[in-house]
C-alpha cells in the first residue's frame, strides 16, 4: 500500500494519512500537532520523501513522519528485511538475526519492536540485553552464524539522530543486490499498525551468551604482536559518552595496561552527550576533555572511539610533550605495517583501503609482500572484497581501513572496529617505548622507508538546485576533457570511475569519481559528496625524504603543496571560493 507512494496531496493530508497509520502515540500526535499549527515548511521537510534505505540501512532524525527514524519507519524496514530474508535465506526460520543496540535514547525502543517484528514474522533472534559496541553486534553475527545482524545505532551523528544498520548472511554490511531488495521490500510493507507485532518478544528473546565476549577478546589476542613491550605508561581514553568504556577497559585489563585512565565525564553511555555537540572525535573540541586529563596525568597517548565504537581517534606526544592528534591515514599506515609484519607469509596476506585513502598502504604492501587492494568508500565494500579474494584468489585478510578513522585488524569483525583497533595501537606505542622510540619518529621510520606521503581534502559548496546543476556540469567537463597538468602537475593518466564497472571488480562499480593521476607524484581525487551539495577534491601528493632529520618541514611543505594543488583544481573547474 505504501502511503507516500499511493497520495498526492499536500504535505498536511500525506501527515495525517501518516499519523493515521502511525501505532506511535508520541509521535502521532507530534506530527498532528504540526497540521493543526499550519506549518507547512516542517511537514514538507517530514513528508516529501521516504528516508532512503542504503548500504547503510536507515539514518536520520528522530522523530515523527515519513522522513524521520521512528517506530513506524523501523517496524516497515525490519517486516521489509523480513521479507527478504525469508525469500532469500533458505534457512531463515531457523537461523537467527542478531539484534543490538547503543546508548542513543530511542535505540532500546527502536531495538525492542525490531524484534517484535521479526518474531511476529517466524524468524528467530538473539538480541543483547545492554547497549553494546556495534563491533560486537557484527562479531556475533559472525560467530552465531547468522543469517543477519541489526543494530540500532547512529555512529558519531548528533543527539538527535538515530540509524538502522544492517549486516547481510556474510556477517559483512550489505551492499547490492540486497540493499535494493531490501527497499523494494519495504515500498510493498502494508501500514505500519498492520504490520504483526509479538508481545514482549525482546523480554523473551533468546540472547547473545556471555562467552561471546570471552571468544573476541580470544580473537584480538591471537593478532596482536609478540616480541619485547613496555607497558608501564600512562594512557588516557574516552568513550565519547558511547558504548566502549566497558569493553575496551576489560580488553586492556586483560592486555596488561594498568595505566588506563578514563575521560570519566564521557565514559558511561548517554544519549544527551552532554559534552560534546557532535559526538566525532575528528571535531574541533571533541578530545578537549582527553587533552586536559592527559596533560594532567602525563599520558603519552589517547584513545578515543566514537559512540558505538567502532572508529578511532589516537593522539600522540611530541618530543616536547605537546600532543598532536594523527590523521586517519597516519593511524592507518602504523597499524597496517604493524599487522604486516606479524602476518604469516602464506597465504598471501591482503590489505585493503577505501580509494579515497592514502596510496601509501600500497607501497606498504608491497615492500611486505602483500596484496594490496581499494574498493569503494565503506567497510561494506572492504570486507565483501576480502571475502571474494579470499575465496577466489586463496588470499588471507590482514588488515584494511579508511581515512574516516575506520579500521579492521585481522579477520576478528568484518566491519571497522575501534576496541580492537585501540589495543593494537597501544601494543605498537609499547613496543616503540621498549625499543627507545617513540610513535611519531617510527612514522618518521615509515617515511623514510616508502616516501612521504601527504593527504588533504577540499569541499567546494554549491546549494540549491543551481549548485548542484555546477557540480555535475563541472564532472562532466573533467570527464569529456580532462587537463594535462593541473596547477603544474603533469597528469599521467586519467580513470574515470563513472563508467567501465562492469570490467571492474564489484567493489569497483560505477560511481561519481574521477581521478587524475600524477604518476610518482600522487593523485587527486574528485567527486560531487552523495549526501551534502558539495564538490570534493582528495588531493594525496608524496616526495622522497632526502634528509631524515627535516621530515617535519618537508611534510609542511608538501602539505602546503597539496593545499595549493586542491584550489588549483577547483579553480580549473571554475569552482573556486
Amino acid at each position: 500500500m505504501m502511503i507516500e507512494g499511493r497520495l498526492r496531496a499536500s504535505p498536511a493530508d500525506l501527515a495525517r494519512a501518516w499519523a493515521e497509520q502511525d501505532p506511535d502515540l508520541e509521535t502521532r500526535a507530534e506530527l498532528l500537532a504540526l497540521v493543526e499549527a499550519g506549518n507547512e515548511a516542517e511537514l514538507s521537510e517530514r513528508m516529501h520523501a521516504p528516508l532512503e534505505f542504503g548500504t547503510a540501512g536507515l539514518r536520520g532524525v528522530v522523530g515523527a513522519g515519513l522522513a524521520r527514524m521512528n517506530r513506524a519507519v523501523v517496524i516497515r524496514a525490519t517486516r521489509g528485511l523480513a521479507d527478504t530474508l525469508l525469500k532469500k535465506v533458505p534457512d531463515s526460520r531457523s537461523l537467527p538475526v542478531v539484534v543490538g543496540y547503543d546508548g542513543r535514547l530511542s535505540s532500546r525502543e527502536f531495538a525492542e519492536v525490531t524484534v517484535a517484528v521479526l518474531v511476529a514474522a517466524g524468524i528467530p533472534v538473539r538480541v543483547f540485553d545492554e547497549p553494546v559496541p556495534t563491533p560486537i553486534v557484527a562479531f556475533a553475527a559472525k560467530e552465531l552464524s547468522a543469517q543477519a545482524a541489526i543494530v540500532i545505532t547512529a555512529s558519531h551523528n548528533p543527539p538527535e539522530y538515530n540509524g538502522y544498520k544492517v549486516y547481510a548472511p556474510n556477517a559483512a554490511q550489505i551492499v547490492p543486490p540486497w540493499d535494493r531488495e531490501i527497499a523494494e521490500a519495504i515500498e510493498r510493507v502494508e501500514r505500519a499498525d498492520r504490520v504483526p507485532l509479538a508481545e514482549a518478544a525482546f523480554d523473551r528473546a533468546e540472547r547473545v551468551p556471555a562467552s561471546l565476549i570471552e571468544r573476541y577478546l580470544d580473537e584480538i589476542d591471537a593478532v596482536r604482536p609478540t616480541g619485547r613491550f613496555d607497558r608501564d605508561f600512562p594512557i588516557v581514553y574516552t568513550a565519547m559518552h558511547g558504548v566502549g568504556a566497558k569493553l575496551l577497559t576489560r580488553a586492556f585489563a586483560r592486555a596488561g595496561y594498568a595505566r588506563l585512565q578514563l575521560v570519566a565525564e564521557q565514559s558511561e553511555p548517554d544519549g544527551t552527550f552532554p559534552t560534546v555537540r557532535f559526538p566525532n572525535p575528528e571535531e574541533p573540541g571533541a578530545l578537549d576533555l582527553a587533552l586536559a586529563l592527559a596533560k594532567a596525568e602525563g599520558a603519552e597517548l589517547i584513545l578515543a572511539n566514537d559512540p558505538d565504537a567502532d572508529r578511532l581517534a589516537v593522539c600522540v606526544a611530541t618530543a616536547t610533550g605537546r600532543m598532536v592528534q594523527l590523521s586517519g591515514n597516519q593511524i592507518g599506515v602504523l597499524l597496517a605495517d604493524l599487522m604486516l609484519s606479524q602476518a604469516l607469509r602464506a597465504p598471501r596476506p591482503l590489505v585493503a583501503s577505501s580509494i579515497v585513502s592514502s596510496p601509501m598502504l600500497g607501497d606498504i604492501a608491497r615492500a611486505h609482500g602483500a596484496r594490496f587492494e581499494q574498493t569503494l568508500t565503506g567497510f561494506k565494500w572492504i570486507w565483501n572484497a576480502a571475502l571474494d579474494l579470499e575465496r577466489d584468489e586463496h588470499l588471507r585478510f590482514c588488515f584494511g581501513y579508511e581515512e574516516a578513522l575506520g579500521y579492521s585488524v585481522g579477520r576478528i569483525v568484518r566491519d571497522k572496529d575501534g576496541i580492537s583497533a585501540a589495543l593494537l595501537f597501544a601494543d605498537l606505542a609499547a613496543r616503540c617505548r621498549a625499543e627507545g622510540t617513540t610513535i611519531l619518529e617510527h612514522l618518521h621510520r615509515l617515511y623514510v622507508r616508502h616516501g612521504l606521503w601527504v593527504s588533504v581534502q577540499k569541499s567546494v559548496t554549491l546549494p540549491g538546485a543551481q549548485g548542484a546543476a555546477r557540480i555535475a556540469a563541472a564532472m562532466q567537463r573533467l570527464g569529456s576533457a580532462p587537463p594535462s597538468e593541473v596547477d603544474g602537475f603533469a597528469v599521467s593518466e586519467v580513470v574515470d570511475f563513472r563508467e567501465g564497472g562492469e570490467a571492474r571488480p564489484r567493489w569497483l562499480p560505477n560511481t561519481e569519481l574521477i581521478a587524475l593521476m600524477l604518476g610518482p607524484r600522487g593523485r587527486v581525487l574528485v567527486r560531487p559528496s552523495g549526501t551534502e551539495p558539495k564538490l570534493k577534491i582528495y588531493v594525496d601528493l608524496r616526495a622522497e625524504v632526502d634528509a631524515p632529520e627535516r621530515i617535519s618541514e618537508l611534510e609542511s611543505a608538501t602539505l602546503e603543496l597539496a593545499q595549493s594543488l586542491a584550489g588549483g583544481v577547483a579553480n580549473s573547474l571554475g569552482l573556486a571560493d
